[in-house]
């Protein structure tokens, strides 16, 4: 999305503050879709509605990091910005809709902004982030189709 001249200096990686962080991100999603599965259905949305909630926020997360990395930049790209507003969008398009069809969006969504990513990050210097966003891309992800097909 960057051309060359904005390239910053590539990290050793996440930390392990940020890997212990990142992989505690994935409870919320591992635990609303396996409650989607074990609740009694007249709760149901007690579970589904929190978890597409909480998809939507990490998508704006996502996207975030967009907007952060363009303000590193002396003349940031402006889709870095454009891109950066787009998870967002799609998250409040699914957190509106009927959990069985929002959270297929949300989690399609997160496989997309892993997608963006892989082409970005690099340009970036933040490649060495791409290993823990695949892992926890398709946990997400997966969570997310699990609990749609659970509802």
């Amino acid at each position: 999305m960057t051309g060359a001249a904005s390239r910053a200096p590539s990290p050793a990686g996440p930390n392990p503050i940020a890997l212990k962080l990142g992989y505690a991100g994935l409870i919320p999603f591992v635990l609303g879709a396996a409650l989607v599965w074990l609740v009694h259905p007249e709760v149901l949305h007690h579970v589904a509605y929190p978890l597409a909630g909480y998809a939507a926020l990490v998508l704006s997360f996502l996207g975030g990091i967009h907007w952060g990395l363009a303000m590193r930049q002396s003349v940031p790209s402006p889709r870095l910005y454009a891109w950066g507003v787009m998870p967002s969008l799609v998250a409040w398009v699914g957190v509106v809709m009927p959990p069985y069809a929002g959270l297929v969006v949300l989690g399609a969504m997160l496989v997309v902004c892993y997608a963006v990513d892989r082409r970005v990050y690099p340009r970036q210097g933040a490649g060495a982030w791409l290993v823990l966003r695949f892992r926890l891309t398709a946990v997400g992800s997966l969570s997310c189709f699990l609990a749609a097909a659970g509802t």
